[in-house]
């Protein structure tokens, strides 16, 4: 039984990300008390005055997700079944986030367990599909959670990106009529636009790996359940180009090995003379402010946010045209091995 019947699913998403927004933007500031109480806090490392922040604040993103998802569950339990295996795939990724940011977990174990949690997604793909399919998805939630967690460090630059990110995705799901996963987006796009406001310069809490692994995950649950798995490569585009330049640069380094950005006298940015090579530090060839950083980051998402929807809108053209139309037949042969 629904039990909106006569609710568009559009509409029902729209509703799952005010929900999610309003329970994140009222929670945050608990949350970041509760935080500084317990001392989980870090240093802003990238001010001249090392101001104390509090850290995990992912915690609030998930917190506003998990309700839009509730929302879109009981107003449309049609697609009860593939919400919800979104919702705990998101909630395992989570998990793995506040293990992360406690213990600090290397490299290697954090692949392995994400890509543990991305396997209940198997569920949720379609039916017609091979065996080498379902085992790129788990695959692809580990990378792509690791993706939007490596482009990071910066006063709001996790959240913005990811509010970009998503509202390329959205924005394209609707043009290709995929509104069923726009349930999933809008819910996550919700929490960050209300965490985006603690978040942004001058920050009052780190999203942490809880808050970045889970902006990943929701782009890959998106990206396998809507078979938009193009445009969302495209939306992920930044964060692809940061991680081939740190692998080529220095190959996979620890966290502990990083050299942080340095603050100049004026409370610009520089970068270090030496270390690895990362889209931040491309950004700073000469320096600048955090602000300025920032949002010149947010400009290389918004461009390719916009690539991505022009993709969507030119893809019903493409089955006309014979070339691309042979291209697309061969992909869906992957689908089926």
């Amino acid at each position: 039984m629904i039990i909106l019947p006569q609710v568009p699913l559009y509409v029902i998403a729209i509703i799952c990300g005010l929900l999610s927004f309003f329970v994140t933007r009222l929670s945050m500031p608990r949350i970041i008390k509760k935080l500084e109480n317990a001392d989980i806090v870090g240093k802003d490392l990238h001010k001249s005055w090392k101001p104390i922040v509090a850290e995990m604040g992912g915690f609030g993103i998930l917190f506003g997700f998990i309700i839009g998802m509730f929302s879109g569950i009981y107003m449309h339990d049609l697609l009860a079944f593939p919400l919800c295996v979104v919702l705990i795939v998101i909630l395992l990724v989570g998990l793995i986030g506040i293990a992360d940011d406690l213990l600090v977990l290397s490299s290697k174990e954090k692949l392995f367990l994400l890509f543990l949690a991305g396997i209940p997604l198997i569920w949720a793909a379609p039916q017609d599909v091979g065996i080498l399919y379902l085992i790129s998805i788990p695959i692809a939630l580990s990378i792509g959670s690791n993706l939007t967690n490596m482009l990071a460090g910066l006063n709001g630059i996790e959240s913005g990106l990811g509010i970009i990110s998503l509202s390329s995705l959205t924005i394209a799901c609707i043009i290709l009529s995929k509104y069923d996963v726009t349930i999933i987006s809008m819910s996550m796009l919700g929490a960050l636009i209300a965490f985006l406001y603690f978040n942004k310069y001058p920050a009052k809490i780190f999203p942490g790996d809880t808050g970045t692994l889970i902006i990943g995950a929701a782009i890959v649950s998106i990206a396998f359940i809507g078979r938009v798995k193009l445009i969302a490569l495209i939306v992920l585009m930044p964060n692809i180009i940061d991680a081939a330049m740190k692998f080529y640069s220095a190959g996979v380094m620890e966290r502990q090995q990083f050299k942080p950005t340095q603050v100049d006298d004026e409370g610009n940015l520089i970068r270090p003379e030496q270390g690895f090579k990362s889209l931040i530090r491309f950004v700073l060839r000469k320096p600048i402010s955090e602000k300025q950083a920032v949002r010149i980051i947010w400009s290389i998402g918004i461009i390719f946010g916009l690539i991505g929807i022009i993709v969507a809108l030119t893809m019903p053209g493409v089955l006309e045209n014979k070339v691309l139309g042979n291209f697309l037949h061969f992909k869906e042969t992957f689908y089926h091995i």
